[in-house]
């Protein structure tokens, strides 16, 4: 069993774990442009966002309160007694994304560099999460009206399908997490974006940071695309050394005289003809152990199931890349103090003892 946090025993180890991190992701994304910087520095700002979102504080306001009624104890942990006002915690809050997305990429490459995670093959998925409020049907979306009795709707949310879930209006992440035989499951690189963008606009920035030693790349049917797979591949004049793992989506109409759609692509055939091999089931096999039950585990800690915390595409980039972030933080902490138990019953154990 984990101590309550009330004498700061596990919360003051992960705060000290995250100051660093989130040091080292603002020297990687300085701010750049006219005017001065500010005066509470973008690692603050976000460690104390990670703080509210380990105690699972939903909205910003109830954010800012639980950590106004601790500022002398974190100012301690944190060596810095800056501390945000209201306006200024709550407008921060919407940019601070662009410094989680670099800090889950650098705990990616820490993980992999402490072996906590074999990047010999990866997964890559999205995940959507539902929007708060109500729901804005795609008739009013188009011709931007608002009915009567649809208060508090979220304008930025969009909409989109999936098999399992079917018509989902709200936000997406998407996370490209481990998947070798070694090691755990553990997230690499992330980002956030609506629910409508499409699988083959965001995964390419992903494709180009893995790590050297991925020889594997699994994707479901959403990421078949002759791009990604020359991304991930390469050229027959520049091979990369690494393999493309995804089904082959036959769309369109079938030519005259057929009885149905057949891919004619031949880079396409070639990887329809390697799926069929024992082979590749056994490798694809990995991701619906490693990614699919990720992302039932995270959604889970961070109460996702349901609906995002926020309003608004700012936010809720924040809050999901923020809580992958805290994700990773949790993983590593466990694999500090329990290497032998770092499985997602003991990040709950963890998160509900804060």
């Amino acid at each position: 069993m984990f101590k309550r946090t009330t004498d700061g025993t596990c919360l003051e180890a992960l705060v000290r774990m995250a100051v660093p991190l989130c040091q080292a992701a603002e020297r990687c994304c300085p701010r750049t442009g006219p005017g001065r910087k500010p005066g509470i520095p973008d690692w603050l700002m976000a460690t104390l966002i990670m703080i509210a979102m380990l105690k699972r504080r939903k909205s910003k306001s109830a954010q800012f309160r639980f950590l106004s009624a601790h500022r002398e104890k974190l100012a301690g942990w944190l060596g810095n007694d800056r501390f945000p006002a209201r306006s200024t915690y709550f407008d921060r809050y919407r940019r601070a994304h662009l410094l989680f997305r670099t800090a889950v990429a650098l705990q990616g490459k820490e993980a992999v560099r402490d072996e906590l995670a074999d990047a010999s093959a990866v997964a890559v998925d999205k995940s959507l999460v539902a929007a708060r409020g109500p729901q804005w049907n795609q008739a009013d979306r188009r011709r931007a009206v608002i009915p009567k009795g649809l208060r508090g709707v979220d304008r930025d949310s969009e909409w989109s399908y999936t098999k399992s879930r079917g018509w989902v209006q709200g936000y997406s992440y998407e996370v490209v997490v481990s998947a070798g035989k070694n090691g755990i499951v553990f997230p690499l690189l992330a980002s956030a974006d609506t629910a409508k963008t499409r699988e083959t606009k965001t995964a390419p920035p992903k494709l180009e940071q893995l790590p050297e030693q991925t020889e594997a790349v699994l994707g479901d049917g959403a990421y078949d695309s002759v791009g990604l797979q020359r991304q991930v591949e390469g050229t027959p004049q520049q091979l990369t050394g690494r393999t493309f793992y995804c089904p082959v989506v036959v769309r369109g109409r079938p030519p005259r005289g057929a009885c149905r759609p057949h891919v004619t692509h031949p880079e396409r055939i070639s990887r329809q003809q390697r799926m069929r091999t024992a082979k590749a089931r056994r490798i694809f096999a990995r991701r619906s152990a490693t990614v699919e039950p990720f992302n039932d585990w995270f959604k889970a800690a961070f109460e996702l199931d349901r609906t995002v915390w926020h309003r608004g595409l700012a936010n809720n980039r924040t809050q999901l890349l923020g809580a992958l972030c805290c994700y990773q933080l949790l993983v590593r902490f466990l694999n500090r103090h329990r290497p032998k138990k770092t499985h997602n019953s003991q990040i709950q154990k963890l998160l509900d003892a804060l």
